[in-house]
């Protein structure tokens, strides 16, 4: 089964973009940074999301972000669904931390309990197939509006979203042109997606 290992984030300046990941997030092997000024402007099709245990672990991840110097897209808020806030960090990435607790079961651990990865892409249905011929098997799909690969094992989780609404969920407009300013590092091997989306082969030397 396809595993995602890492995430490559091409950013100006890796060192200032690890002391951010690391005073924010607390992120280390899942997430590695590279040098890189390829042009992009806007939207760059993509986000991350932290998935946490209860609300006070999403109040106190996206508080750590921005003092750390991330913008706040969305403000953390209850709904519905649980309990969540969207913030771009210095580097231009975008993330959520959520969970869909609605009451704390206890303090805040700084811990999360799983990051996703979702591309913003044209065709929903059209990249579902591109995937599964890449070996990734389907965990939960809703016609062409969203899709979730199944990969247990994997550090990092796939998923699929329309891109303006992705944008939407993110709070900011789905316009951008360039490089995603990203790259997947997994088992499948090396190709580029319907949507640009590069994979590479993982390596097991983390990232500095």
């Amino acid at each position: 089964m396809t595993s995602i290992e890492s995430i490559t984030l091409d950013v100006a300046d890796p060192t200032a973009a690890k002391r951010f990941y690391a005073d924010a997030f607390g992120l280390d092997t899942q997430l590695r940074l590279r040098a890189s000024e390829a042009p992009t402007t806007g939207f760059r099709g993509f986000t991350l999301s932290l998935t946490v245990s209860r609300p006070a672990d999403v109040n106190s991840l996206i508080s750590s972000a921005i003092e750390a110097g991330a913008t706040s897209l969305k403000p953390v808020t209850k709904s519905l669904w649980g309990h969540g806030g969207v913030v771009q960090a210095p580097d231009g990435t975008i993330w959520k931390v959520a969970t869909s607790a609605k009451k704390d079961t206890g303090p805040a651990t700084r811990q999360f309990d799983s990051m996703v990865l979702l591309l913003g892409v044209a065709d929903v249905a059209a990249s579902k197939k591109f995937y599964t011929g890449q070996g990734l098997a389907v965990g939960k799909s809703f016609g062409r509006v969203y899709v979730e690969f199944d990969t247990p094992s994997s550090p990092v989780k796939l998923a699929l979203y329309r891109r303006r609404a992705l944008a939407k969920d993110a709070g900011v407009s789905p316009d951008g042109t360039g490089s995603h300013r990203l790259a997947i590092g997994g088992d499948a091997g090396a190709f580029t997606d319907p949507d640009g989306f590069a994979w590479e082969a993982s390596s097991l030397t983390p990232a500095s």
